[in-house]
This record gives C-alpha cells, sequence and structure tokens, in this order.
C-alpha cells in the first residue's frame, strides 16, 4: 500500500469520525468492531500461550497487530470514550462469550448469564441516556 492510500484513508476515516459528521450509527458500528477486535486479539494471544512453542510468535504476533488495530480504531474518532464506555463493555462482552462458547467450547454457565444481563442493562442505560 502506498503512503498516498493510507493518507486517503486516514482522511476518510477522519471524516467519518468528526464530531459533526459522526452518527450515532456510526458509533455504535465502530465500537461494535473494536469490541471484536480487543476480544479477538485477546484469544489470538491465549491461542499462542497454549500452543507449541515453535508456533507461540506467530500467534503473539498476529494477537499483536489486532490488538494495536482495537486501539487505534477506539481512541481515533473524536469522541468521548466515557459516554460511549456502558454500550462498549456490552459489545465486549458479547464477543467474549461468543469466542469462548464457539472457540474455547466453554459451556455458557447461568451466573455469567445473569452478570451479563446486568452488563447489557447497565450499557442500554447509560447508551439511551443521552
Amino acid at each position: 500500500m502506498h503512503r498516498a492510500d493510507l493518507i486517503a484513508g486516514d482522511k476518510a476515516f477522519g471524516r467519518l469520525c468528526s464530531h459533526r459528521e459522526m452518527s450515532k450509527f456510526a458509533s455504535v458500528l465502530l465500537l461494535l468492531l473494536a469490541a471484536l477486535l480487543e476480544a479477538g486479539g485477546d484469544w489470538l494471544v491465549r491461542k499462542g500461550i497454549h500452543t507449541l512453542a515453535w508456533q507461540r510468535a506467530g500467534w503473539f504476533a498476529l494477537g499483536a497487530v489486532v490488538l494495536f488495530v482495537y486501539g487505534w480504531t477506539v481512541n481515533r474518532p473524536p469522541w468521548n470514550f466515557g459516554e460511549l464506555l456502558g454500550l462498549y463493555v456490552v459489545f465486549f462482552f458479547l464477543a467474549a462469550q461468543f469466542i469462548a462458547v464457539v472457540l474455547l467450547k466453554e459451556p455458557l454457565r447461568g451466573p455469567v448469564v445473569a452478570g451479563g444481563l446486568l452488563i447489557m442493562s447497565g450499557g442500554l442505560v447509560i447508551f439511551l441516556s443521552k
């Protein structure tokens, strides 16, 4: 990818993320993407920890790249992250549970569901209070 392409892409993302132009829908999509990247990056690092020694560096490097992209995604927009944090926590919880159940084959237990309902309720209260 050429430098001009990167600059053009960053300018387009910047237009999407300006305070005047960023819609609630765009904010929600970016938060969802960030939560998927964070939970996915964590899973990749975990996979690296629990794999053969010669494969670890690859999993760790891939996890580091995904976690960097998460950090950039969540910090690039000029939003008030504290106001959106409730919804982000909901998305992260859902992404983490999806990974736990589907990829790690962990059972979904009652206390996790009960706690998750509280997380989702609180996140929606914060998000919808605007």
